[in-house]
């Protein structure tokens, strides 16, 4: 790994531009993440860990300033919180963004192909941020958190497993994601989701992140899926896309009812930091959107599009 730059951002969204940043916390969340074994150099191997936590701390806490103020309006009775968390998905950033119909009726094979590989590389492994996150919850939003990930993980059915699935498109396709040749907003949303589900002080942050994936994933993946078909992709490279604009529905709704609401009315005090972990991936979100427009679109295709 690179040596580590000195960064002190002055204003919100200073470290945005930094995408030597994204790929060093890309490139340390795939090591620290993966299984290892003890070795001599563990001394060293903490002094840089210690470093890169700085530097991911600094991020997020970016990234908190620009959502304060909104996050702070959402409402403290959990049935309103759970109603202005679900009106995210009309009026939150990056919703309704023009890029997905663009993929399910425009898009060349090229351009899919490029989207994907962007996806899969900034992919921070939903299963691995639920499993990872609904340590030491109370007990009702555990039990959500763990049948989510039980379906994650195909319930128990290893052709069922979600991230394979993926993993067997990407593969069909032939595609090969890289971190260095990554655009840094998508490598910035997967640091971001990382960073909820890894570092405590962070935790509400995460369930109200995760939360927000499954109520706004549906309606993208299912353009994606339809995009896809279009281009006479077979089921295998379809099916993640096909499964998760259905199913997710209803994990959005369990969500809402078994997570959010009972620790709004059980744990008040974590409300603003659920808005906050939403707005954030939301706002993460929208940068990606914006990046792939940049990328795919010619005028022509704009034209097309609108």
């Amino acid at each position: 790994m690179r040596n580590m730059p000195d960064f002190a951002p002055s204003a919100p969204g200073a470290i945005c531009g930094f995408a030597e940043l994204h790929r060093d916390l890309a490139h340390w969340n795939h090591q620290r993440l993966s299984p290892d074994t003890p070795h001599a150099d563990w001394h060293r191997e903490l002094k840089q860990q210690c470093a890169m936590l700085m530097l991911e701390g600094t991020w997020i806490e970016t990234l908190r300033e620009e959502v304060f103020d909104r996050a702070q309006a959402a409402p403290r009775r959990p049935e309103a919180f759970v109603e202005w968390f679900e009106d995210l998905k009309l009026t939150g950033p990056g919703q309704d963004d023009p890029l997905f119909p663009w993929l399910a009726d425009y898009a060349s094979d090229e351009d899919m192909r490029w989207f994907l590989t962007q996806e899969a590389a900034g992919e921070a492994g939903f299963d691995d941020l639920v499993a990872l996150t609904q340590v030491k919850l109370p007990d009702g939003p555990k039990l959500e958190l763990a049948r989510n990930y039980w379906d994650e993980m195909g319930r128990g059915n290893r052709g069922g497993m979600h991230g394979p699935m993926l993993s067997r498109a990407i593969e069909e396709l032939g595609l090969t994601p890289s971190i260095d040749e990554t655009a840094w907003e998508s490598l910035a949303l997967a640091n971001t989701m990382t960073a909820f589900a890894t570092v405590r002080r962070y935790t509400w942050h995460s369930v109200g992140a995760l939360g927000m994936v499954e109520l706004t994933a549906p309606g993208r993946v299912s353009l994606v899926g339809k995009g896809l078909k279009r281009l006479d992709h077979p089921p295998v490279v379809r099916k993640y896309f096909e499964l998760h604009a259905a199913l997710d529905i209803k994990h959005s709704q369990d969500w809402d009812e078994h997570a959010l609401f009972p620790l709004a009315r059980d744990v008040p005090e974590s409300i603003p930091f659920m808005a906050e972990g939403a707005l954030m991936r939301l706002l993460c979100g929208q940068r990606c959107f914006e990046r792939y427009r940049d990328h795919l679109w010619s005028g022509s295709q704009c034209m097309a599009a609108e």
